[in-house]
């Protein structure tokens, strides 16, 4: 896909759907952001809904189909009214999606257009967390933005993450190598999602999105990974995700809060980060 202006691909842009989960090569990072941009990448997660998305009322995004990853973007701080209409409908109609989103200085998230657990569309974002990962270990973050209900996620058929619910997400640092992972309901052995071969390699951050909706039968993976993030200086980070490989800037350390939408923690906590609101 061609990067459209740098608030559309911010704005929206969709998942590739798969039913198993899949990563590609880990690229080269650009240089750093400016003081004054973002890093941020794009994930819409809305299945079956054809968009057009308008930011600060001009369209930017006409017939985004679902199932596409944004290359990560440098975007200039300040805040962008965002609108997302079904196909055809905007910009006179009743969007879709409807927020303001603050994007601050520095920051390095995903934006996620994607459904509740009740299955209405909104929209969120996440800290990417790029600090350092011991050596030997990787990181594994899974993001529930799934119309579904609680879920666990098993490594091998053994919980790793017990209760996780839409929109939260949960992370931690486990031995590098492949493991087997599948989603199930909640306390329950019945998977909803998987099982799927997750190649967890030394030194990376492997963010896990469980998304689609349950009541549709469309509840898929999708991966997102950042390396080299080793202890010792390897190269700068980088991201990729799904079928596009694609750059993303790391910058670690940042502690970010944006109106009621509290950031959990500093980036290393791996949070959400924006306030996205009516």
């Amino acid at each position: 896909m061609t990067p459209r202006p740098i608030a559309a691909a911010f704005v929206l842009a969709t998942a590739t759907v798969i039913g198993a989960t899949a990563a590609a090569p880990a690229v080269a990072a650009p240089a750093a952001a400016k003081d004054d941009q973002a890093t941020v990448s794009v994930f819409h997660a809305v299945p079956g809904l054809k968009v057009d998305v308008f930011a600060n009322g001009k369209e930017l995004l006409p017939d985004f189909e679902p199932g596409t990853l944004t290359d990560p973007l440098k975007l200039d701080a300040g805040s962008y009214d965002i609108k997302v209409f079904k196909d055809g409908e905007g910009p006179d109609g009743t969007p879709a999606i409807e927020k303001k989103v603050d994007v601050p200085a520095g920051a390095n998230a995903t934006l996620v257009a994607h459904l509740t657990a009740d299955g209405k569309p909104a929209l969120n974002a996440f800290v990417n967390d790029l600090s350092k990962v011991p050596a030997g270990k990787a990181r594994l973050a899974v993001r529930h933005v799934a119309a579904a209900p609680a879920v666990d996620v098993r490594a091998g058929g053994t919980p790793v993450f017990e209760g996780l619910v839409n929109p939260k997400e949960v992370k931690g640092e486990v031995d590098a190598g492949t493991v087997k992972a599948d989603v199930t309901l909640a306390g329950t052995d019945t998977v909803a999602i998987g099982p799927a071969d997750l190649d967890l390699a030394e030194g990376t951050n492997t963010v896990v999105y469980a998304w689609g909706s349950a009541d549709d039968k469309n509840l898929a993976l999708k991966t997102q990974t950042f390396k080299d993030l080793h202890s010792a200086p390897h190269g700068v980070p980088a991201g990729e995700t799904g079928e596009n490989a694609v750059n993303s800037t790391g910058l670690p350390g940042w502690s970010l809060a944006l109106g009621g939408l509290a950031l959990a923690g500093a980036v290393v906590g791996g949070r959400r980060l924006f306030d996205s609101q009516r």
